[in-house]
């Protein structure tokens, strides 16, 4: 089993900047693919952005430009910089991560709330 513990998320005015963080644990199988997923009110969850372990990545057009995801393999840690924040911004966002052998994990999310 593979936990993952998010951190970062909070309050921040429109045009601001957070960083999430997302580390995973308890496993010796080998983690590939990490990513970030949105969740808001009344809405599915979408993806945000993936990095393989070779450092392949993957964003949702409506952040592109303005989100970085990037990881730490040596302590299969992954983050992702937010900046230019919008409104449309705000969601409970999900760490996911995918071992070698295709099982997926997903964290306990963490809110994001963009407002003035």
């Amino acid at each position: 089993q593979v936990q993952l513990v998010e951190s970062g998320g909070g309050l921040v005015q429109p045009g601001g900047s957070l960083r999430l963080s997302c580390a995973a644990s308890g496993s010796k199988i080998s983690i590939n693919r990490m990513g970030w997923y949105r969740q808001a009110p009344g809405k599915q969850r979408d993806l945000v952005a993936t990095i393989t372990c070779g450092g392949s990545t993957n964003y949702a057009d409506s952040v592109k430009g303005r989100f970085t995801i990037s990881r730490d393999n040596a302590k299969n840690t992954v983050y992702l910089q937010m900046n230019s924040l919008e409104p449309e911004d705000t969601a409970v966002f999900y760490c996911n991560a995918n071992d070698i052998l295709f099982r997926s994990y997903w964290g306990q999310g963490t809110q994001v709330t963009v407002s003035s």
